[in-house]
Parts: structure tokens; C-alpha cells; sequence
């Protein structure tokens, strides 16, 4: 019998049965049943495993190191990578050469200190956290070392999230294409001077933008380096071609030459606000409400707030102004604004002349040495007679300072009038209001002036336009330097009513809105246009804001000017002739001024007057004419041709003060006026 080679044993299984399957007693049903329950468990648990377990702790790990790298470096190596590159195509300007390997060495020196300073409070953090986690692991305290796990496991999984995208009204599509006149940096503003023709598409890779662009008040600002060759000028005249590139108002857009120590002839600064009217609809009061007097050669006029917010003075001393604009745009509210400041200045001499009589100017009538309204042939001569008489003070002026030079030169070194010599010799600056200048023109054109030049002459005379244009430019070039200033107001913005002649010697202008740029041109010149000044480009809503070219290397700026009503400017008005008083410089027709009405009662008089008026009233309080009415009713003799005006003036000069408000009286919310208690205060002084 033959021996088998192995014995019989069982087979040895390597891999386990497979489990029993599941009996369904009433397939398929049961079938379907268990399988949605092995579905749902396997997708809770992934749910689970994406939540809980290690992918968003290493991604939240991840994100956190290249957010450290990040600020480690904090942009750094890329600004000093420019820096390199700009210094690379100075293309052997020394002097920008200099300037931009100064700007490398201050980054480096930068970026050392800030990886320093980083450097350590990163160590202090690490540091701290080593130390509690070895405090757990030393105390070998459980709950210390679940806490740190669960601590460094949060932080990441925290980190490591998934960040949804916020809802919107609008699908969020990436593919979507760009808004190519949105500006996001350099390439988009580029881009946007070629679409305007500004530059040409050849002369891209020569303009850059020097520094970054930069938030500047309610907008933006960049400084634009142009291609070699191009002036700044030819950029600034296409700022209206700018703004519809860049889809933006034409008003949001100021554009002028960098005219700062580092910038050049090739180098304009764009400002963009965010809004239409960066200037807002708010009127501001001016500062010259509440000042009690006011040094003209030390502090101006203070003018108004540009569109940053900025404040501006209007420094007139050693020039005149030519003033322009479209009615109703703000040009009668600048002039009160340098009005108000000479009243504030008591020893200011000032002369008025407007070619339409009207309420705007009446209040200088309390202070002003000279005051001429209207343009009837008789104004007309005794304007004329004013700037001749206005020519000969000025050049009298002149000869002292010429007498001067020769025995003290020390004592006028720019050979100008100085405060010191003013003071000395009792004489002032001098300022001449020309308001309603083409109605002015208008009338002399229809007349005949016989001159100096031939007064026996049997010619009836000269045009009167002519001879009005040169003797006001001829007072602008003799006053210069003596005291004397001009400032001169048209509604009509054309050739006609703005003489180049006279435009040329102002050297400074201002103009608000007008219709077009050849208007532009004709108040503010061509040069100041072509450098991008731009009052055409004013909104309609934008009044009270004026395109102030100051006549220097300054340029232009645009600004909201204060804003002062014509009662307010009177109370201003009444102060200066106050002042005056005070100073012995009231003269000339203001001194004349109502004589006839304070030569009638005392002040004491006038404020018992006042006082019994009121209680006979069986009141506390009356605005100024109420208060003139009872006056008139209870002494008409003593108080006939008295005016409102003038009896503001005698209650100030009676210690009575100005009018307050008497809140609701006569129908009005809160209008001015005299109180009982103040009239009795003022008599008991």
C-alpha cells in the first residue's frame, strides 16, 4: 500500500470568511433599506472626517506660515526691487540717480529693522507657548495636555476653513471681463491716458507713476511722469478727455503740473475726487464773523476750503485781482469776503465803485473813504476823477519812497512800502472795489473823454472805454509797490468786458463757473488754462466754488469759498467804521456818512429814547425797524431821515452792541434785533 506524500489536513484559510451575509426576508425592500443606512452613516462620517480630523488643520498651519512670511517681509524686497529698477533706467541723470539710491539704502535700513522687530515678537509668542506647553508636559497634568492639543488643533482647523463667498444680487462670475476704466494701479491709470490721447500707445512703457497712488481727502492722487519730450501742458489741456476715459465727471478731475521741488517740466499731479461734488452743498461760515479786527498785511483774506479740506488765504498785498464768472455763481460773496477783511483793518483805505446801484455794496458806505454807484455819464467822470485822484496819492507815495532809498536805503531794501513806514507816515494799504465792471465799460463806450494829453483840442474827446481800461491798468502798475491794490468784478466773461490790457496786470485771477473754455481763458488767461485750470468744468450745483490762479509758481487751486450774507457783511461793515473812529481813520465820505442823522440826540438820549419806545410798546424786544417805527412815532422831529443802517451804528457807537437774536417775533423764526435788557445795560454804563 503506497504511503501518501502529505498528510490530509485542513486547508489553512488566509484571509477570514466573509461575514454572513444579511437574510432580507422581504427583498428588495429590506435590501433598499439597509443600503440608504450604510449611505448615510458613510457620508456622516466623512462630514465628520472634513470637519474634525487633519486636513484643515494643516491647511490653517499653511495659510498662517505664508501669512507670516507675508508680513516678515511686508513687501520690502518688491519696493526695493523697483527702486533697483527705476535707478536702472535713470538713464545717467545723476541728480535722480542720487535720489533714488538714497530712497534703496532708507528701505534697506527699513526692512532691517523691521524683520528685527518682527523677528522678536514672533520669538516672544513662540516662546511663551513652549513655555506653558513644557509646563503641561512637566506637572504631567491630563487636562493641561488636552487643552494644548485641542488649542493647536482649533488654531488650525480655525484657519483652515472653508471662507464662503458673501451673497450677492449678482452672480459672481470670474470670467466676467474687467472694467477697463476702473482705476485699480499704474497699468489702469496708463491705460487710461492713452484712451483720453494723452499719450500714445507707443509712449506706454515711458510713463510711470512716481511713488504709488494714494488716498487724498474725499479721492485719489498720483504723480504722472510723461514720455521725454512731453510738456506738462499738453497732459493738463485734456483733463476733460481724462475724465470721460476714466467714466468719471469732468469736475472730479484737477490736473495741473508738478510744480514741487522734486517735480519737473514732464511731470503732472492727478487728483480724482470719489464723488460729483467733492465740495458738498454745506456753506461755510467765514472766520471774519467773529473776528474782532484783522492785520490785512500779516493775514490776507481767509478765502475757503479746497476739495481736501484744505485752508486757503488770498494774499493780495503787491498785486490786484481780476474776478469772473457767470451771475448767481458766488462772485458777489468772494468780494465781501476781501471787503470784510479791509473793514476788519483800520487802517486800510478803501474806495468803492459798482456800475449798478443795489444792495450789495451799501454797507462799505460806513467805512469806505470813496463810494460811487451807477453808470450814468456824471458816475462815469467821477470814476474817473477817483482813479486819477487814486494814480496821483499812489505816486506821491512813490516819491518818498524814492527820497528814501537815496537818504536810508536800509530802511526800504525791496523798495516797497513796509508796515513799519506805513505806520510811520500814517498811511495804509489801499484797496479799489470795481464791481459791474461791464456795465462800467458799457456806458463809457457810448461816451467821449477829453484827456490831458490835448485839453485844448476842439476833438470831443477819446472813446471813454479806452480811456477808463488804461487809467484802471495804469493805477494797477503805479500802486504795485506802494499800498495800493485793485480788485475788479464782471458778470460778463468776454472780450468786451475783460481788456486783455487790464486782465494783463492783474496777477491774480479768479473765476467761477462759465459756459466754455474760451470764457475760461478770457478771466484767467491762456497760460493758467493750458496748466489746468478749468472753471468750464464746474457743475451747476458747484456754486460758491471759484478757479483761483494765484499768479506764481503756485499755480491755481479750486476752492468752496465762505460764505457771508449781506446783513452779516453790514455788521462787519459797522465794526470797521468803528474801528476807525477808534484809530481817527474814518475819512471821506464815510466820515460824511450820516452826519445829519447823529447830530440829531445824544447816545444817551437816543437809548432812553430807545428804551421808553419799547416799554410804551408794551414790549422786551424789536428787530431794527420795528425799533426805528416806535421811534418815529414817539419823536418824529428829532428822528426824521434816520435809517436803519444808521441807527445800528449809533446804538453800537452807544455802547448798545450789535443786534442779537430775539427768537420768534413778528412772524419770523428767529430774526435779529435790540433787546430791553441790552439798551438798559448800555445806559446804566
Amino acid at each position: 500500500m503506497a504511503t501518501p506524500l502529505y498528510d490530509e489536513r485542513p486547508t489553512l484559510a488566509l484571509v477570514p470568511p466573509p461575514a454572513e451575509t444579511p437574510v432580507f426576508k422581504d427583498a428588495p425592500a429590506d435590501r433598499k433599506k439597509w443600503t440608504e443606512s450604510a449611505r448615510a452613516v458613510a457620508d456622516t462620517t466623512n462630514k465628520v472626517a472634513r470637519v474634525v480630523l487633519l486636513p484643515h488643520t494643516v491647511r490653517g498651519y499653511r495659510q498662517l506660515g505664508r501669512r507670516w512670511i507675508d508680513r516678515f517681509h511686508d513687501d520690502y524686497p518688491q519696493m526695493i526691487a523697483s527702486t533697483n529698477r527705476a535707478i536702472r533706467e535713470a538713464d545717467g541723470d545723476v541728480m535722480q540717480e542720487a535720489r533714488l539710491k538714497e530712497r534703496r539704502a532708507e528701505l534697506r535700513a527699513e526692512y532691517k529693522r523691521h524683520r528685527l522687530n518682527y523677528t522678536g515678537k514672533t520669538a516672544g509668542v513662540a516662546g511663551a507657548v513652549a513655555g506653558g506647553v513644557t509646563f503641561g508636559a512637566a506637572t504631567g497634568s491630563l487636562w493641561l495636555d488636552l487643552l494644548a492639543g485641542l488649542g493647536a488643533w482649533g488654531i488650525g482647523a480655525f484657519h483652515g476653513r472653508d471662507r464662503k463667498q458673501p451673497d450677492t444680487d449678482l452672480p459672481q462670475n470670474p470670467a466676467a471681463p474687467r472694467d477697463a476704466a476702473q482705476i485699480r494701479g499704474e497699468s489702469d491709470l496708463v491705460t487710461a491716458l492713452v484712451k483720453a490721447g494723452v499719450i500714445t500707445e507707443a509712449q506706454r512703457d515711458e510713463t510711470h507713476v512716481v511713488g504709488i497712488i494714494q488716498p487724498a481727502g474725499p479721492g485719489w492722487t498720483a504723480t504722472i511722469e510723461l514720455p521725454r519730450g512731453m510738456k506738462a501742458s499738453a497732459a493738463t489741456s485734456r483733463a476733460e478727455e481724462l475724465a470721460s476715459s476714466m467714466r468719471v465727471k469732468k469736475s472730479q478731475i484737477e490736473m495741473r503740473a508738478d510744480t514741487s521741488e522734486d517735480g519737473h517740466e514732464g511731470q503732472v499731479v492727478l487728483w480724482v475726487a470719489s464723488e460729483a461734488n467733492p465740495y458738498g452743498d454745506k456753506k461755510v461760515p467765514s472766520p471774519l464773523l467773529t473776528a474782532d479786527r484783522l492785520d490785512f498785511w500779516q493775514y490776507g483774506v481767509p478765502l475757503g476750503i479746497d476739495a481736501r479740506g484744505a485752508r486757503h488765504a488770498l494774499e493780495l498785498v503787491w498785486c490786484s485781482i481780476l474776478l469772473g464768472g457767470l451771475p448767481d455763481y458766488g462772485k458777489s460773496f468772494l468780494a465781501r469776503l476781501v471787503a470784510a477783511a479791509a473793514a476788519l483793518d483800520p487802517h486800510m483805505t478803501v474806495h468803492v465803485a459798482t456800475g449798478k446801484a443795489g444792495p450789495d455794496w451799501v454797507g462799505t458806505k460806513q467805512f469806505a473813504h470813496s463810494y460811487v454807484a451807477g453808470n450814468t455819464p456824471g458816475k462815469i467822470l467821477a470814476f474817473l476823477d477817483l482813479l486819477n485822484g487814486l494814480i496821483a496819492d499812489m505816486q506821491q507815495i512813490g516819491e518818498r519812497l524814492e527820497q528814501l532809498s537815496e537818504e536810508n536805503p536800509e530802511r526800504c531794501p525791496e523798495g516797497k512800502l513796509t508796515p513799519e513806514l506805513a505806520k510811520e507816515w500814517k498811511r495804509g494799504l489801499t484797496l479799489l472795489i470795481v464791481d459791474e465792471l461791464q456795465e462800467l465799460l458799457d456806458a463809457a463806450a457810448m461816451m467821449k473823454i477829453k484827456t490831458d494829453d490835448d485839453p485844448e483840442s476842439k476833438d470831443r474827446g477819446r472813446n471813454g472805454k479806452e480811456v477808463l481800461v488804461e487809467t484802471m491798468a495804469r493805477f494797477v502798475r503805479v500802486s504795485r509797490y506802494v499800498g495800493g491794490m485793485g480788485l475788479f468784478i464782471t458778470q460778463r466773461p468776454d472780450a468786451t468786458s475783460v481788456p486783455t490790457l487790464l486782465r494783463e496786470v492783474c496777477r491774480k485771477r479768479a473765476c467761477f463757473r462759465v459756459k466754455g473754455a474760451s470764457s475760461s481763458r478770457m478771466v484767467l488767461g491762456d497760460d493758467a488754462v493750458a496748466a489746468g485750470a478749468a472753471p468750464h468744468m464746474l457743475l451747476d450745483a458747484q456754486k460758491g466754488v471759484v478757479v483761483l490762479d494765484q499768479g506764481g509758481e503756485e499755480g491755481h487751486v479750486t476752492l468752496k469759498t465762505d460764505f457771508m450774507t449781506i446783513p452779516e457783511f453790514r455788521e462787519i461793515c459797522m465794526r470797521g467804521r468803528q474801528l476807525r473812529k477808534e484809530a481817527g481813520t474814518l475819512t471821506g465820505f464815510a466820515a460824511e456818512y450820516g452826519t445829519a442823522e447823529q447830530a440829531a440826540p445824544s447816545n444817551k438820549v437816543l437809548l432812553a429814547d430807545c428804551i421808553a419806545a419799547l416799554r410804551e410798546a408794551g414790549v422786551d424786544r424789536a428787530r431794527t425797524v420795528r425799533l426805528l417805527e416806535l421811534l418815529l412815532a414817539r419823536r418824529p422831529v428829532a428822528y426824521e431821515g434816520l435809517t436803519e443802517s444808521a441807527l445800528q451804528t449809533r446804538l453800537r457807537e452807544a455802547e448798545a452792541g450789535g443786534t442779537r437774536k430775539l427768537g420768534p417775533i413778528d412772524g419770523m423764526t428767529n430774526p435779529n434785533g435790540y433787546t430791553l435788557e441790552q439798551l438798559t445795560e448800555a445806559l446804566d454804563k
